[in-house]
């Protein structure tokens, strides 16, 4: 199995264990006479363990290597999605979906790491590139899947449909030479500590932080798409889903065209681009983003191509800023995405503010602070 397509599926993970589901859930609260919130306990048990087992599995890779973690992590996945399929009772179902949340982030974060560990420069910009073009193609695709499966088969085969996935990254990790890295030493408690070497990393840090809002804008409009085009808009199902698509297309796009751009310019100059463009499209947004859906679909596209732009090259230059650690570092990178997005979701879901608005201030803060913090880190490199 080609080790590029063993990391686009692992980066896939996330969306594969959640969104294929999402369909499922009014199924099983009819089947088991649970409420709305109750069979939500299976998504947020998901999320909540596959936040910390990241901060768990990125020291463990740097310590006992890339594949055993992998391979490990794969194979409880196996495990947890067989187990859901088999689920008899809601507290069955949770109990796996934990075993498999567990085994979901030993493969997310690992899809970074091995990118850091097996490609160096151009090269790993036009990788992170690639991967941010397919990678958005699951929240599309999945859905639908599960929904096929829901009215043809039963809800049960989504699971197995997600374990038989598993097996094939199962395939690739055996298959996988351990890359060369330098790998730390020293007991669990050493493991643990070393997020206190990588977090005196300043450079490190502020690109985490400041690259993590930039999705904000985005994963805002993922939580409260549905309610906004369908109840504020007034839009079918079917055309909520072309609508949905639009603008996962322009995610696409923008990664297809930093792809393009990064052979023959620098990348700081490409995502300096970029941001500005992010800036653009979420000012349209809050311009006039709530009149109507296209008035909203327009700059939301703009916002969505430009941040798909921004999201390779700003992965590549967070990773730049680490040499060891490079496990760690990539799980701290996803968690932070993950955080933001978690506290994204649920600010839409509050409806303080009209969902337009939210979403354009939002993109206009996540476009603002890497902009800010790429001026600041760039101006002490020049006087140093």
């Amino acid at each position: 199995m080609p080790r590029l397509a063993l990391i686009i599926l692992l980066a896939a993970f996330p969306a594969l264990s959640t969104d294929m589901y999402l369909p499922a859930l009014p199924a099983l609260q009819e089947l088991w006479s649970v409420s709305p919130v109750q069979a939500n306990l299976s998504l947020v048990a998901f999320f909540v363990c596959f936040s910390f087992f990241l901060l768990v599995h990125g020291p463990l890779s740097d310590r006992v290597g890339r594949r055993p973690v992998l391979l490990g992590g794969v194979l409880l996945y196996v495990a947890g999605s067989y187990a859901c399929a088999a689920a008899g009772s809601l507290a069955a179902l949770v109990a796996a979906r934990v075993v498999q949340a567990v085994g979901a982030a030993a493969a997310s974060f690992l899809s970074l790491a091995l990118t850091k560990d097996l490609y160096e420069g151009l090269e790993r910009q036009r990788i992170l590139a690639l991967i941010g073009v397919i990678v958005p193609l699951c929240p599309m695709v999945a859905p639908l899947l599960g929904g096929w499966m829901l009215t043809a088969l039963s809800w049960r085969w989504i699971f197995l449909c997600q374990g038989t996935c598993a097996l094939v990254a199962l395939y690739g990790g055996l298959r996988l030479r351990e890359p060369e890295f330098e790998r730390t030493r020293g007991g669990l408690g050493a493991v643990l500590g070393r997020y206190a070497v990588l977090l005196s990393n300043r450079r490190y840090v502020a690109y985490t932080l400041a690259f993590s809002v930039t999705s904000a804008g985005l994963f805002a409009f993922i939580g409260g798409s549905a309610d906004l085009y369908i109840r504020d808009f007034g839009l079918d199902e079917r055309a909520f889903g072309l609508a949905f698509g639009f603008n996962a297309l322009g995610v696409m796009a923008g990664a297809a065209t930093c792809s393009r751009l990064c052979v023959g310019i620098e990348s700081w100059r490409i995502l300096r681009f970029a941001l500005l463009g992010m800036l653009a499209g979420a000012a349209g947004i809050l311009l006039g983003g709530a009149g109507t859906p296209a008035a909203f679909a327009v700059p939301m596209f703009v916002m969505s191509f430009f941040l798909g732009m921004s999201r390779p090259l700003a992965n590549h230059m967070t990773l730049e800023q680490v040499h060891t650690d490079v496990g760690a570092a990539s799980a701290v990178m996803t968690f932070t995405m993950f955080l933001v997005a978690g506290l994204a979701m649920q600010a839409v879901s509050l409806e303080l503010v009209p969902r337009p608005v939210l979403i354009g201030s939002l993109g206009v803060t996540g476009a603002m602070v890497p902009l800010v913090v790429l001026w600041r880190l760039g101006r002490r490199g020049r006087a140093a």
